[in-house]
């Protein structure tokens, strides 16, 4: 019998703008036993709704997220499209 998973397998928080990176792994099973994995990546950048995310990524988000943050974060983008 085949089974396949999605499982949220690291979170990390990256750059110093604290983004929020999340790998998920997609895994396919025959009779229990570990056939197939592939990974996928996505980031929650501040500002960004997470509220589509697990319950602990939402946690990290709203603690790493802070509106000092979220605003710094908004500046360096109003910067980087002044150049």
């Amino acid at each position: 019998m085949l089974t396949e998973e999605q499982i949220t397998d690291k979170i990390e928080v990256v750059g110093e703008h604290r983004i929020v990176q999340i790998r998920k792994a997609n895994v396919i099973k025959r009779d229990g036993v570990e056939i197939s994995r592939e990974y996928n990546r996505h980031t929650v950048v501040p500002g960004e709704d997470a509220s589509s995310e697990s319950a602990e990524v939402q946690a990290i988000v709203a603690a790493m997220h802070t509106d000092a943050v979220v605003a710094d974060y908004e500046a360096s983008i109003r910067e980087d499209s002044e150049i």
